[in-house]
């Protein structure tokens, strides 16, 4: 009898071994550093954790005077390419997206007050980052160059020394004209519009600008304004990047997972197509 009784005890330890094993294998085991986050869930998580879209809104700072990027549309409203990235982003995260048409020199110092990110045709570069985390990039860029129809005189780098150069102020293009150009008279301007009608009045020999907003303004101009080889000028490829706050690794994270499923899933394409190709 006694020798039965020790067999079930046994038995019944052995029972109570086996599923604690079972129980343990079981549990998630976090693989990010992060308590109870598993690889393949940082999107939603992250997003979650991040106190900016705690209210379910993501307040976006962009200069809608950059076509084909941002520009304003018949309803007074910015759109544009930039734009409704930046709407399809806020829709994987769950957020409603909210923008606010400012000057382009201001949105690095109101990332993190005023506005949660920043949109805006804007290249990464050194100085932005002592300002802003940038996310990944989403698109490849060029400067150029426009000129008068008429002008013979400017078709490289070293033929706009001591010329009357406009630009968008805290854009690549002030940065070129400013450090690059030898005795160059730079004007400064709040959009790339107010540059080019100057351009066009006379007042002006030359606007460096963005590749794709070039086109646009050559192709509203035709006959009047001329587009130069970028490769002429020597300008190297910059990218394009969304600026999130220094002090958000949260939003950063978020946002670079939906750039990716956007990439990913054919919308990107779609608005490439939509905004920039056609």
């Amino acid at each position: 009898m006694m020798k039965k009784v020790w067999k079930i005890a046994a038995l019944m330890l052995s029972l109570v071994l086996i599923l604690g094993c079972f129980a343990a294998c079981g549990e998630k085991t976090p693989t990010n550093g992060e308590e109870g986050t598993t690889a393949g869930e940082v999107g939603t998580t992250v997003a979650a954790q991040s106190a900016r879209l705690a209210d379910g809104v993501l307040t976006v700072g962009t200069n809608a005077a950059f076509p084909p990027f941002e520009y304003l549309g018949d309803d007074g409203e910015p759109d544009g390419f930039d734009i409704a990235l930046i709407e399809a982003i806020g829709e994987k995260l769950g957020v409603t997206v909210e923008v606010m048409d400012m000057e382009f020199d201001s949105l690095c110092t109101s990332v993190g007050n005023r506005i949660d990110v920043a949109i805006a045709g804007m290249t990464v570069d050194p100085e932005r980052e002592q300002t802003v985390t940038f996310s990944d990039n989403y698109y490849k860029a060029i400067q150029n160059v426009l000129v008068a129809a008429d002008n013979t005189e400017i078709t490289d780098m070293a033929s706009l020394e001591g010329k009357a150069i406009g630009v968008q102020q805290g854009t690549t293009g002030d940065m070129i004209a400013t450090d690059e150009i030898p005795n160059a008279e730079v004007k400064r301007y709040n959009t790339f519009a107010l540059a080019v009608e100057d351009l066009k009045n006379g007042n002006l020999d030359a606007v460096i600008i963005d590749q794709n907003p070039a086109e646009v303004f050559a192709a509203e101009n035709e006959g009047v304004l001329t587009l130069l080889g970028a490769e002429n000028f020597g300008f190297a490829d910059e990218y394009y990047a969304i600026a999130c706050p220094k002090d958000d690794s949260a939003l950063v994270a978020s946002v670079n997972a939906a750039l990716a499923e956007l990439q990913a899933d054919g919308t990107f394409d779609q608005l490439v197509a939509e905004y920039i190709e056609k």
